[in-house]
This record gives structure tokens, C-alpha cells and sequence, in this order.
């Protein structure tokens, strides 16, 4: 049994809008990567998202960028050791409507990979919201959303 998921969400934006809301660092920062972004999602680059919220470094490689149609990123999975596939499919529903598609997969076929992708789905659904939300209505849903406490000495 291969663990993944998928999920969709439908934007009231056009497609050149929403995909640049996820590619452009200056943007995912308004929403997710709320720390920094430090480059845009290129093929073959190695991007660092920080969290306000969370502690430390994510690194994620681009393996794959089609504009306004498709990244494929590939990150250290939850339980850590190897990574897992991330894939982004964006398509046009009409010319103000955008369905993102949100797929990851790879986890090891035991309960810690599985407790990992339970947590993955959960955090590619906030960030959907939250790219819903603020390009929608100039909302950032993450701040002030998540409790921390080993973030609570941190200022």
C-alpha cells in the first residue's frame, strides 16, 4: 500500500495569479513560508523556507516547473531519513477560477510514516486556505494561528 495523498481547492483568481502566489518568494511569504523564501521555485533549485512559527530550516528541492501547470518539490519526510514527493497541478477552470491540486507521497509504509502524512495533509490544506484567503481577501489566516511553546522563549 503506497501512503499518499491528494487534496483541491478552488481560488476566485486566474491561474497566472495563483501560481505566482506559490512560486514568487515575496509572496508565499505573505501566507505560509511567513519567516523567508529564500528564492523563487525554479527547477534544479534548492529553496530554504523559514516558519515565524516553527524553529529552523526547511530546505526543498524543485525537481520540476512548468509554469501556471506544475512543481514538484521533494523534502525530508516527518520521520525523517529519505524524502517524499510533493506535486502542485494548477488548472484553469474558467478565466477567474484556478483549482490547485496537492498531492504528496513516499512515506515509509509503517506507522511513523503514516503519523508524518497525516501531519503533511494537514499542513498542505492551512496552506491552501491560507493562499485562498489571501489572494481572495489580502488575509493572512496564518498569523497569530499556531501556539508554539518551543518558540515561547523566542521572543
Amino acid at each position: 500500500m503506497e501512503l499518499k495523498f491528494q487534496l483541491h481547492v478552488k481560488i476566485q483568481k486566474p491561474i497566472d495569479q495563483v501560481f505566482d502566489a506559490v512560486y514568487n518568494p515575496k509572496k508565499i511569504t505573505q501566507y505560509f513560508a511567513t519567516g523567508s523564501a529564500s528564492a523563487p521555485l525554479d527547477e534544479g533549485t534548492k529553496v530554504i523556507w523559514r516558519f515565524a512559527d516553527y524553529p529552523g530550516d526547511v530546505p526543498v528541492s524543485v525537481k520540476k516547473m512548468v509554469p501556471n501547470e506544475l512543481i514538484l518539490l521533494e523534502w525530508e519526510a516527518g520521520d525523517g531519513g529519505y524524502n517524499t514527493h510533493v506535486e502542485m497541478r494548477f488548472e484553469a477552470l474558467s478565466k477567474n477560477e484556478t483549482l490547485i491540486t496537492i498531492s504528496e507521497g513516499n512515506w515509509s509504509e509503517n506507522q511513523k510514516g503514516l503519523n508524518a502524512s497525516y501531519g503533511n495533509c494537514y499542513g498542505w490544506m492551512h496552506m491552501s486556505c491560507c493562499l485562498k484567503a489571501y489572494l481572495e481577501h489580502g488575509i493572512n489566516l496564518r498569523e497569530g494561528f499556531f501556539h508554539n511553546p518551543k518558540l515561547a522563549n523566542h521572543g
